[in-house]
């Protein structure tokens, strides 16, 4: 009996470290990418947030995006909105810089505050998976074409929309689909 009284006082003292639920992580954010610090991130981290992952160059002719993502930052970050930039260099080797480079440029030049991670491959040989996941959904696949493609992953770890390079971050279509995700718990 004194045993189980010690077990049953160790377990009520001891503090928890994972939920005692059963909490599976989405498959959209179950990896592990390292930040463009070189630090590793385990992507579950943004469970139950809405995230929109582009891939970013620094010298495209879309490359002024990171202002209309960064403001997308500013006004919906406290509402749940995670932004993730991944560096890449397979289009027209638009981001041929280091990733301190890349981190310096983005603050400089546009203020970037939201989390970046070091550079990728997200097309062809060497694929990181995260976009080999990504780009392989029934509804959403085919090869990422361009420089700052978007998806946007909701709450529920679901991918529920894919924006080509085109689309501005700040177009209705992308503030109505990110406020749409935001909405839905």
């Amino acid at each position: 009996m004194k045993l189980v009284m010690a077990i049953v006082l160790a377990l009520v003292a001891s503090p928890q470290t994972k939920p005692t639920g059963s909490t599976k992580v989405p498959a959209a954010l179950d990896f592990t990418m390292n930040s463009i610090d070189g630090k590793p991130v385990n992507l579950s981290k943004y469970q139950g947030d809405v995230v929109l992952m582009v891939n970013v160059a620094s010298q495209c002719g879309y490359t002024p995006q990171y202002e209309g993502l960064e403001q997308l930052h500013r006004k919906y970050a406290g509402k749940g909105l995670k932004i993730l930039g991944f560096p890449a260099n397979e289009f027209g080797a638009q981001e041929p810089g280091t990733n301190s480079e890349i981190s310096e440029f983005c603050k400089k030049n546009y203020g970037v505050e939201f989390d970046m991670f070091s550079k990728i491959v997200v097309k062809g040989p060497g694929q990181a998976p995260l976009y080999k996941f990504l780009t392989g959904q029934p509804k959403f696949s085919g090869d990422v074409a361009w420089n700052f493609e978007k998806f946007l992953i909701g709450r529920n770890g679901e991918v529920i929309a894919r924006f080509k390079s085109e689309i501005e971050p700040l177009s209705r279509q992308m503030t109505g689909a990110i406020e749409n995700a935001l909405a839905a718990k």
